[in-house]
Protein backbone atom coordinates (compact mmCIF):
# COMPACT_ATOMS: atom_id res chain seq x y z
CA UNK A 1 0.00 0.00 0.00
CA UNK A 2 2.70 2.49 0.72
CA UNK A 3 4.10 1.91 -2.87
CA UNK A 4 0.69 3.25 -4.34
CA UNK A 5 1.10 6.69 -2.37
CA UNK A 6 4.79 6.59 -3.35
CA UNK A 7 6.16 9.57 -5.03
CA UNK A 8 7.43 7.63 -7.95
CA UNK A 9 4.31 6.74 -8.97
CA UNK A 10 2.59 9.79 -8.88
CA UNK A 11 5.80 11.05 -11.07
CA UNK A 12 5.04 7.63 -13.49
CA UNK A 13 1.23 8.45 -13.87
CA UNK A 14 1.56 11.99 -14.37
CA UNK A 15 4.32 11.48 -16.97
CA UNK A 16 2.31 8.84 -18.71
CA UNK A 17 -0.53 11.31 -18.60
CA UNK A 18 1.01 13.91 -20.21
CA UNK A 19 4.13 12.52 -22.23
CA UNK A 20 2.60 13.04 -25.68
CA UNK A 21 2.63 9.16 -27.19
CA UNK A 22 0.88 10.57 -30.81
CA UNK A 23 -3.01 10.79 -31.09
CA UNK A 24 -3.78 7.67 -30.04
CA UNK A 25 -2.57 7.91 -26.43
CA UNK A 26 -4.29 5.43 -24.41
CA UNK A 27 -3.28 6.80 -21.39
CA UNK A 28 -5.07 9.95 -21.95
CA UNK A 29 -7.88 8.21 -23.53
CA UNK A 30 -8.55 6.24 -20.44
CA UNK A 31 -7.91 9.30 -18.25
CA UNK A 32 -10.50 10.61 -20.37
CA UNK A 33 -13.22 8.06 -20.04
CA UNK A 34 -12.39 7.16 -15.75
CA UNK A 35 -12.97 10.90 -15.45
CA UNK A 36 -15.72 11.99 -18.04
CA UNK A 37 -17.58 8.46 -16.91
CA UNK A 38 -16.33 6.62 -14.36
CA UNK A 39 -15.93 9.00 -11.57
CA UNK A 40 -19.57 10.60 -12.35
CA UNK A 41 -21.46 7.54 -12.48
CA UNK A 42 -20.33 6.78 -9.04
CA UNK A 43 -20.66 10.39 -7.82
CA UNK A 44 -24.16 10.53 -9.03
CA UNK A 45 -24.76 6.92 -7.56
CA UNK A 46 -23.26 8.13 -3.97
CA UNK A 47 -25.99 11.58 -4.23
CA UNK A 48 -28.75 9.38 -4.95
CA UNK A 49 -28.30 6.99 -1.89
CA UNK A 50 -27.78 10.26 0.16
CA UNK A 51 -31.05 11.86 -1.21
CA UNK A 52 -28.85 14.83 -1.63
CA UNK A 53 -30.59 17.23 -3.91
CA UNK A 54 -28.39 19.34 -4.56
CA UNK A 55 -25.92 16.95 -5.98
CA UNK A 56 -28.47 15.20 -7.84
CA UNK A 57 -29.40 18.40 -9.26
CA UNK A 58 -25.01 19.01 -10.01
CA UNK A 59 -24.94 15.59 -11.60
CA UNK A 60 -28.24 16.12 -13.87
CA UNK A 61 -26.47 18.82 -14.98
CA UNK A 62 -23.70 17.39 -15.65
CA UNK A 63 -24.93 14.34 -17.53
CA UNK A 64 -26.81 16.64 -19.90
CA UNK A 65 -23.72 18.74 -20.90
CA UNK A 66 -21.63 15.73 -21.25
CA UNK A 67 -24.25 13.53 -23.32
CA UNK A 68 -24.77 16.92 -25.91
CA UNK A 69 -21.01 17.12 -25.87
CA UNK A 70 -21.18 13.55 -26.73
CA UNK A 71 -23.58 14.14 -29.59
CA UNK A 72 -21.43 16.89 -30.57
CA UNK A 73 -18.47 14.87 -31.04
CA UNK A 74 -19.99 11.92 -32.65
CA UNK A 75 -21.73 14.56 -35.29
CA UNK A 76 -18.32 16.49 -35.69
CA UNK A 77 -16.47 13.33 -36.60
CA UNK A 78 -19.06 12.09 -39.20
CA UNK A 79 -19.16 15.20 -40.71
CA UNK A 80 -15.55 15.88 -41.09
CA UNK A 81 -15.33 12.36 -42.23
CA UNK A 82 -17.51 13.12 -45.44
CA UNK A 83 -14.86 16.07 -46.38
CA UNK A 84 -12.13 14.23 -45.74
CA UNK A 85 -10.63 10.49 -46.53
CA UNK A 86 -10.67 9.53 -42.41
CA UNK A 87 -12.20 9.43 -39.66
CA UNK A 88 -11.90 12.72 -36.79
CA UNK A 89 -9.94 10.02 -34.67
CA UNK A 90 -7.08 10.25 -37.26
CA UNK A 91 -6.94 13.62 -37.63
CA UNK A 92 -6.95 14.61 -34.36
CA UNK A 93 -4.94 17.15 -33.33
CA UNK A 94 -2.44 15.63 -30.62
CA UNK A 95 -3.76 17.69 -28.02
CA UNK A 96 -7.18 16.88 -28.30
CA UNK A 97 -7.55 14.30 -25.43
CA UNK A 98 -5.44 16.65 -23.15
CA UNK A 99 -8.01 19.53 -24.03
CA UNK A 100 -10.96 16.60 -23.92
CA UNK A 101 -9.83 15.81 -19.97
CA UNK A 102 -9.31 19.44 -18.87
CA UNK A 103 -12.66 20.34 -20.37
CA UNK A 104 -14.39 17.15 -18.33
CA UNK A 105 -12.53 17.79 -15.35
CA UNK A 106 -13.74 21.64 -15.64
CA UNK A 107 -17.02 21.07 -15.99
CA UNK A 108 -17.51 18.49 -13.08
CA UNK A 109 -15.04 21.10 -11.13
CA UNK A 110 -17.40 22.68 -8.20
CA UNK A 111 -15.56 25.75 -7.94
CA UNK A 112 -15.96 26.44 -12.30
CA UNK A 113 -19.35 25.02 -11.94
CA UNK A 114 -18.45 24.68 -15.61
CA UNK A 115 -21.60 22.12 -15.95
CA UNK A 116 -24.08 24.39 -14.34
CA UNK A 117 -22.92 27.52 -16.62
CA UNK A 118 -23.25 25.50 -20.16
CA UNK A 119 -26.45 24.10 -19.14
CA UNK A 120 -27.68 27.74 -17.73
CA UNK A 121 -26.30 29.58 -20.80
CA UNK A 122 -26.81 27.77 -23.75
CA UNK A 123 -28.64 24.13 -23.25
CA UNK A 124 -31.72 25.76 -21.13
CA UNK A 125 -32.35 28.22 -23.98
CA UNK A 126 -31.80 26.21 -26.98
CA UNK A 127 -34.06 23.60 -24.83
CA UNK A 128 -36.91 26.18 -24.10
CA UNK A 129 -36.71 27.64 -28.06
CA UNK A 130 -36.89 24.44 -29.59
CA UNK A 131 -39.29 22.51 -26.80
CA UNK A 132 -42.35 21.78 -29.06
CA UNK A 133 -40.00 20.40 -31.73
CA UNK A 134 -37.19 18.36 -29.89
CA UNK A 135 -40.84 16.71 -28.21
CA UNK A 136 -41.96 15.77 -31.95
CA UNK A 137 -38.87 14.51 -32.90
CA UNK A 138 -38.15 12.50 -29.12
CA UNK A 139 -42.11 11.47 -29.84
CA UNK A 140 -41.45 10.00 -33.76
CA UNK A 141 -38.47 8.22 -32.53
CA UNK A 142 -40.26 6.38 -29.71
CA UNK A 143 -43.13 5.28 -31.86
CA UNK A 144 -40.83 3.98 -34.41
CA UNK A 145 -38.69 2.29 -31.77
CA UNK A 146 -41.74 0.51 -30.42
CA UNK A 147 -42.76 -0.60 -33.74
CA UNK A 148 -39.38 -1.82 -34.63
CA UNK A 149 -39.35 -3.87 -31.47
CA UNK A 150 -42.73 -5.53 -32.02
CA UNK A 151 -42.11 -6.18 -35.67
CA UNK A 152 -38.65 -8.27 -34.79
CA UNK A 153 -40.18 -9.73 -31.70
CA UNK A 154 -39.57 -13.24 -32.66
CA UNK A 155 -35.67 -12.51 -33.39
CA UNK A 156 -35.18 -10.65 -29.78
CA UNK A 157 -36.55 -13.42 -28.17
CA UNK A 158 -33.94 -15.95 -30.11
CA UNK A 159 -30.67 -13.60 -29.87
CA UNK A 160 -31.88 -12.86 -26.64
CA UNK A 161 -32.22 -17.37 -25.74
CA UNK A 162 -29.00 -17.47 -27.28
CA UNK A 163 -27.19 -15.30 -25.25
CA UNK A 164 -28.48 -16.57 -22.37
CA UNK A 165 -27.20 -20.27 -23.22
CA UNK A 166 -24.03 -18.75 -23.96
CA UNK A 167 -23.92 -17.26 -20.95
CA UNK A 168 -24.68 -20.37 -18.99
CA UNK A 169 -22.29 -21.90 -20.92
CA UNK A 170 -19.18 -19.82 -19.79
CA UNK A 171 -20.79 -19.90 -16.58
CA UNK A 172 -20.18 -23.36 -16.40
CA UNK A 173 -16.43 -23.15 -17.87
CA UNK A 174 -15.48 -20.46 -15.68
CA UNK A 175 -16.76 -22.75 -12.58
CA UNK A 176 -14.65 -26.01 -14.32
CA UNK A 177 -18.76 -28.06 -14.50
CA UNK A 178 -18.11 -28.09 -18.10
CA UNK A 179 -17.74 -31.17 -18.95
CA UNK A 180 -15.45 -31.82 -22.11
CA UNK A 181 -17.43 -33.46 -25.26
CA UNK A 182 -15.47 -36.11 -27.38
CA UNK A 183 -15.45 -36.51 -30.65
CA UNK A 184 -17.26 -39.59 -31.65
CA UNK A 185 -15.67 -41.61 -34.77
CA UNK A 186 -17.94 -42.42 -37.80
CA UNK A 187 -20.12 -45.91 -38.01
CA UNK A 188 -18.40 -48.86 -39.15
CA UNK A 189 -14.65 -47.26 -39.04
CA UNK A 190 -12.84 -49.14 -36.02
CA UNK A 191 -10.46 -47.74 -34.35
Amino acid sequence: MALLGSTAVREVGLRLLLCPLGSNNIVTRIACCSVGIVLPVYSTFKAIEKKDQNEEQRWLLYWAVYGSFSLVEVFADKLISWYRSEPLSVVRSPLYYYLKFAFLVWLQCPSSAGARNLYMCYLRPFFLRHQAKVDLVVGSAYGEMVKLITAYQAEIQAVRSLFTKIMASADLMLRGEATSVQPQSPKGRQE
